[in-house]
């Protein structure tokens, strides 16, 4: 078997996109140049490494074991020409998090970062299972999102835990009391998630099993978008915890729904990697 480090690196890259076009711009070749470049790639190997699904080009498990090699075959082989040459290496290392995450939980973390060396962190704005495959892949270093299944592959710890909260107007009558039930909910028309979403389903299956009657209000994709309409007295919301209360609005915790956990995700060998590890050090220091 043999693989060449030409096409390595053009599937990192096709990785990074997952669309052959976007990908051949990049590497400054044609799109059916790269088609041969992969699909060679993958003759060599003897397995396939991506698919179609739908629309869209998906990384099988082992074009996702493919790609992260290419890309820490780059990493290492940057960081010897650097050494070789006697200059520190530059290469960044790559954040993966959802909205919900930066907007409430990482964002001192990447300002301390960013005004120490503005060069040192690259950021991927995505789900938690867009994360997932970004860490899978070798494309990001490190992920943080709200899991609703734990991955066995890689590595996962807690990063902070928060209640579920309900949001109210202060002069509404469930903003009174000092806790809540799902029970008391029952006849709430509600700002939820679209259907599908990880807490849209959470929120239904537990409602439900506390008898509790609601509709909705609106569905609205994002915590900023829900907490506005919540203020703009579309219907009641219920976040997670970190997420601040706008003005008008004030927080309830509902005692019998579980609390929302974010994990930092990483490859178990990504700690042996010195910025890898001073990134995960100083998230859990700044979660605590």
């Amino acid at each position: 078997m043999t693989v060449s480090a030409d096409a390595l690196a053009s599937f990192a890259v096709f990785a990074d996109h997952l669309n052959f076009t976007r990908a051949a711009a990049d590497l400054h070749i044609s799109q059916p140049a790269l088609h041969v470049k992969v699909r060679k790639l993958a003759d060599e190997l003897g397995r396939p490494l991506y698919h179609r699904d739908g629309r869209r080009l998906v990384l099988t498990a082992d074009g996702e074991a493919v790609a992260r090699f290419a890309r820490s075959h780059d990493e290492r082989l940057a960081q010897f020409l650097s050494e070789f040459a006697g200059a520190t290496s530059t290469r960044p290392v790559v954040l993966a998090a959802g909205q919900g995450a930066y907007l409430y939980l990482l964002g001192d973390t990447i300002r301390a970062m960013l005004a120490e060396e503005p060069t040192r962190l690259r950021l991927i704005n995505c789900d938690h299972r867009q994360m997932i495959t970004a860490v899978r892949s070798g494309q990001a270093h490190l992920g943080v999102s709200v899991l609703d299944a734990l991955p066995d592959d890689l590595t996962v710890t807690e990063l902070a835990t928060f209640p579920q909260v309900l949001l109210a107007p202060a002069g509404h009558r469930l903003a009174r009391r000092r806790r809540l039930t799902l029970r008391d909910l029952d006849g709430s028309a509600l700002v939820v998630p679209p259907q599908q979403r990880p807490q849209r389903v959470l929120l239904e299956r537990s409602l439900r099993a506390a008898g509790a009657g609601w509709t909705v209000a609106v569905e609205a994709e994002g915590w900023p978008l829900i907490c506005h309409f919540a203020a703009l007295g579309v219907g009641l919301a219920i976040v997670n915890g970190c997420v601040p209360a706008p003005p008008g609005l004030v927080a309830k915790p509902i005692t019998d729904l579980p609390s929302v956990t974010y994990h930092v995700v990483h490859q178990p060998s990504a700690v042996h990697d010195p910025r890898v590890a001073a990134l995960l050090q100083r998230l859990h220091g700044a979660a605590r």
